[in-house]
């Protein structure tokens, strides 16, 4: 999954805890970023926040934890959608 603009950052982080198997953040360069590790997370975050935030990719090892994941991000394109209208 592509993320692009994640504003709600503390909601993100929530979800991904909420998640029960492996969530990470890979890059184009290969770089993976445990979102479960606090210092992986915060690297990652400082990345997904910067200009290349739109290069980081999304994965979840279950099923169940990518659609938690993709229900929050479908909440979050949904506002974003309300808000430019």
């Amino acid at each position: 999954m592509k993320l692009q603009n994640i504003q709600e950052v503390e909601e993100f982080r929530k979800v991904v805890h909420q998640c029960k198997g492996r969530v990470y953040l890979e890059s184009l360069e290969g770089d993976i970023f445990n979102l479960k590790s606090a210092m992986s997370e915060y690297v990652a975050l400082g990345r997904l926040l910067s200009e290349q935030g739109d290069s980081l990719e999304l994965f979840a090892d279950s099923k169940e934890d990518e659609a938690l994941l993709l229900n929050f991000l479908g909440r979050l394109d949904e506002e974003n959608r309300q808000l430019a209208k």
